[in-house]
């Protein structure tokens, strides 16, 4: 029994010895450049996860390319601009504002506006032709009268 549990919890600590991916640097400077890079581009399957955070199989592979064009000395705008042109916009979490984006932050809110001043315009229209006047003041009168006269009936 105890070669059993000893043995279980060989294969347990095992899990726990697994080695995350392990990069080699020229400089510290490398090194920080590489961490901040993969904590700033998203992985493309994963969509809301960085590549650093990733498991991703594409994840690995664009950390390896950060990694050989940190190591090639590119600078980190460099790296992105790379990384926007074979990905496009959606790699990077702060992407650029363009025509494009800024028609998807405009687009709604106007949309919000016009519907409010159309309901607005439409609220007056309906006001301004709900008026009481003594003719629609005597056809209720006649109207109840009659009601009154049918219900004694």
């Amino acid at each position: 029994m105890k070669w059993l549990l000893l043995t279980l919890s060989l294969f347990v600590s095992m899990g726990a010895f697994a080695e995350q991916d392990r990069y080699q640097f020229d400089s510290n400077k490398q090194a920080i450049l590489f961490e901040e890079l993969t904590k700033e581009l998203r992985c493309p399957k994963c969509q809301n996860q960085n590549i650093a955070d990733s498991d991703a199989v594409v994840a690995k592979d664009l950390r390896d390319k950060v990694l050989v064009l940190v190591k090639e000395g590119k600078s980190k705008d460099e790296v992105i601009d790379y990384m926007i042109d074979r990905f496009g916009y959606f790699v990077h979490y702060d992407p650029p504002v363009t025509p494009a984006t800024l028609v998807l932050w405009v687009l709604p809110v106007l949309i919000v506006i016009v519907g409010f001043g159309f309901i607005v315009i439409r609220q007056r229209k309906a006001s301004v032709k709900q008026t009481w006047s003594s003719d629609d003041e005597m056809l209720l009168a006649k109207l109840i009268e009659q009601n009154k006269r049918q219900e004694q009936s």
